[in-house]
């Protein structure tokens, strides 16, 4: 059955402003349904957590749905669902609580092709404790990050190895498994950063070995908000620093203050809605995702902080919600790569247009220069023509700079996301 872009796009009312959005790897368009998941809360009673009265109970099942979502999302268990303002406050907190324990002559690893937020904090962190910080170096080349790269770095005295599932610059996906099972054979931590990697690609943290793993929903057509989930277990190894009154239990602890349940709420409803990605029925008359946590039909919250049967693309609820998203995903995946084909042929084929190299099978993103002009240059030049691409080394500080690019305003970034069109990419190259 054909990837039905247009009822998608169709859930993303922004696109009718008429812009080309290539520039999903920096945020993209929340979708409908989570919008009006967030508006529901901020309508609607919800109090802070509490036992006592209904909107407490409501705020209660909120976070409770979304860490439930965010399992269903990435195959982890809800009760080791941490949730964070960003990737970058999460790893952050992960990296402060696993540092306690690191001695002189220990080492962490981490990689040239990382996005900053799970490189600086490990190299800061290994600073303050005098920890040996090791390198894995990507191959120039080719943009691929071979296992052979991590198998000289990691010992018995790793602590933590950081890698990313995909690269946010020029999308490769590395071996993490492989490398995940190289560090737990010395009895290393293995964090890993999600961020770019679920927008495109069904999740599974058990099999990629990953012992923290962090994801940022407004990367998915969600709001602002990030979890990073890992075994109870784990993180009742990982210290923090929190007030004498909150919660010492697992996962609470760990979310210094009230949540916004406007956010979580959203953040359910783009789960939801990653699930009926690949669905084929036509949308019922709430049009949005079950457990949304918006109004229902009376106009207030049931009691369970969710709409009374607001439903999802007809028939879809008969699969489980971690099926249907892995189905979604998988249907995302075989859609973006096709379109990406497209891109990718279209640049290769200018003369004037340096695409860096990376490999296939990655993430459908790709960073490019354009002969003589500044890739801020570029970038403007095609906001002028309602084209929305980035430029900059986007975070990702060690690669650009590995690749001597960094002085020199870095590349120009195009990705492409489940709501982009053929027609688009078609634009984008006609443009350039």
């Amino acid at each position: 059955m054909p990837f039905d872009v247009a009822r998608i796009r169709q859930a993303h009312p922004a696109l009718a402003e008429g812009y080309a959005h290539f520039d999903g790897a920096a945020g993209t368009l929340v979708a409908e349904p989570v919008a009006r998941a967030v508006a529901g809360v901020l309508g609607g009673a919800v109090s802070n957590r509490t036992t006592a009265f209904a909107p407490g109970r409501r705020a209660l099942a909120i976070v409770d749905a979304a860490r439930v979502a965010a399992g269903d999302l990435l195959g982890a268990d809800p009760a080791g669902v941490v949730f964070g303002q960003s990737a970058t406050a999460l790893v952050y907190t992960v990296a402060r609580g696993l540092a306690g324990t690191w001695q002189p002559g220990d080492n962490v690893v981490v990689t040239r092709l990382d996005h900053d937020a799970n490189v600086r904090p490990w190299v800061q962190l290994a600073s303050a404790m005098g920890v040996e910080v090791r390198w894995a170096a990507f191959d120039p080349a080719t943009g691929a990050l071979p296992f052979a790269a991590f198998e000289p770095l990691v010992d018995a005295r790793t602590r933590v190895v950081a890698v990313t599932a995909a690269s946010n610059a020029i999308g490769t996906v590395p071996d993490v498994p492989a490398i995940a099972a190289l560090a737990h054979g010395f009895g290393a931590v293995v964090h890993v950063d999600g961020v770019h990697a679920t927008a495109h690609l069904p999740v599974d943290v058990a099999a990629l070995g990953a012992d923290y793993y962090v994801t940022s929903a407004y990367k998915w057509s969600g709001p602002h908000l990030a979890a990073c989930v890992a075994a109870p277990s784990q993180w009742e190894r990982t210290a923090v620093l929190k007030l004498l009154p909150s919660s010492d239990a697992v996962p609470e602890r760990f979310e210094l203050g009230t949540p916004s349940f406007e956010l979580l709420a959203g953040f359910t409803a783009a789960v939801d809605f990653l699930a009926t990605l690949d669905d084929t029925g036509t949308p019922d008359d709430a049009g949005t995702p079950d457990d949304a946590g918006v109004l229902n039909d009376a106009g207030t919250l049931n009691d369970a902080g969710t709409p009374d049967g607001a439903g999802v693309l007809d028939g879809a609820t008969s699969r489980p919600r971690r099926e249907r998203v892995l189905r979604s995903m998988a249907a995302v995946h075989s859609y973006e790569t096709r379109l990406f084909e497209r891109l990718l042929d279209g640049l290769r084929s200018m003369p004037a247009v340096r695409v860096l190299p990376a490999p296939a099978g990655g993430c459908p993103t790709v960073s490019f220069r354009i002969a003589g002009e500044d890739p801020a240059t570029t970038a403007a030049r095609l906001g002028d023509q309602g084209i929305c691409v980035f430029s900059g080394d986007y975070y990702a500080a060690e690669y650009f700079t590995a690749m001597g690019l960094r002085e020199t305003g870095g590349a120009v970034r195009a990705g492409i996301y489940h709501y982009t069109t053929a027609d688009e990419v078609d634009r984008l190259l006609a443009a350039l």
